[in-house]
């Protein structure tokens, strides 16, 4: 192995200790104690070689930001191969979504933490664009089926999002332990209204 590829495989173990660590302290503190001199610390580098790999502590988050996504969209993407008809499959993303939110806690506070993801953040965010391209495709079959196919889709869009999300952070706040049945109830009769609402 020369130089330069020895340097390269340096750096990327570096920044993977970086956000092993950064991780670790996610989830023995939360993410809002995370700062770069305990990351600094926790793998014993000085606090300009965390900056030699990331511009601040926002552009860590980010990086498990974009991991929480993916893993969200590959549930979803699961959850929709189980039925072919797309409002089953609303139903099914909707419970794999809450399904998610909860086993992933510190990824999903760490997506959501500044709240819903803006237009603009979507649009430059490869993983998030991944995320709601899922969304948008299966309500544009729905709607594509429906009675009223010239609906708004990407109004449908943002309703159904928020619906799973207004409804994952409630239960959230109310309890640690994670949904219950009342929650799954709630969750399926506020989907099902989404769903008829297409029609």
């Amino acid at each position: 192995m020369g130089i330069v590829e020895r340097k390269i495989r340096q750096k990327q173990e570096v920044r993977s200790s970086i956000l092993l660590a950064a991780w670790q302290l996610v989830e023995r503190e939360g993410w809002q104690a995370l700062s770069i001199r305990k990351i600094a610390d926790a793998i014993e580098y000085s606090i300009p070689v965390i900056y030699q790999h990331f511009d601040n502590k926002e552009a860590i988050l980010l990086e498990f930001i974009k991991q929480g996504f993916a893993l969200l969209t590959q549930e979803l993407q699961a959850a929709r191969t189980v039925s072919p008809l797309p409002s089953q499959q609303l139903m099914d993303m909707a419970r794999a979504y809450s399904k998610f939110a909860f086993e992933h806690k510190h990824y999903y506070q760490l997506m959501y933490g500044m709240g819903m993801p803006a237009c603009e953040t979507v649009n430059q965010v490869e993983e998030m664009q991944a995320f709601s391209q899922v969304l948008l495709q299966v309500i544009g079959e729905a709607i594509a089926q429906s009675q009223h196919p010239a609906t708004n889709d990407f109004l449908k869009f943002h309703t159904y999002w928020s619906i799973l999300h207004g409804l994952v952070s409630i239960q959230m706040i109310e309890s640690q332990q994670g949904p219950n049945g009342w929650h799954d109830q709630v969750l399926e009769d506020a989907v099902n209204g989404f769903i008829q609402s297409l029609n």
